[in-house]
């Protein structure tokens, strides 16, 4: 039960923190009426497509785990990083041994906890995405 609560705690404290796309919307709302329909439907289901401004990409998907700057024969781009949290492994080892009269039991448990995993980078180049890269699978 210690071990649910502490994950159910861990879970409110982590999304606590991140905000739906409609409060984000609701923070920037001159700016989301201003932007064309298809840009605001995709905005409001939390969806991005290539084209879109970095503000159209904040509302949508909320401010990126990371920043990267990427420079190629072509120019400089930026790159936004988007990870979640995820478990990370655990395990479970128990011995017995056994010397002279007396015998011994012992037992561990190791758990790293969470860590963070990649889903999705966005690349801005000339200040619009031109490209998004998602996890499979």
């Amino acid at each position: 039960m210690k071990t649910n609560l502490s994950s159910c705690l861990l879970a409110v404290l982590v999304f606590a923190g991140c905000a739906s796309p409609a409060s984000r919307i609701a923070s920037q709302q001159a700016a989301f009426d201003s932007w064309p329909a298809e840009v605001r439907n995709k905005v409001r289901a939390g969806e991005i497509a290539l084209g879109f401004t970095p503000e159209q990409v904040r509302v949508a998907l909320g401010k990126p785990n990371r920043v990267l700057m990427r420079s190629t024969s072509t120019g400089e781009s930026e790159v936004w990083v988007y990870r979640e949290l995820e478990p990370a492994r655990s395990s479970l080892g128990v011995g017995i041994g056994m010397g002279g009269s007396s015998g011994v039991i012992g037992s561990g448990v190791s758990f790293e906890g969470y860590r963070y995993d990649e889903i999705m980078r966005v690349v801005f180049e000339r200040g619009l995405v031109s490209a998004v890269e998602t996890r499979r699978g």
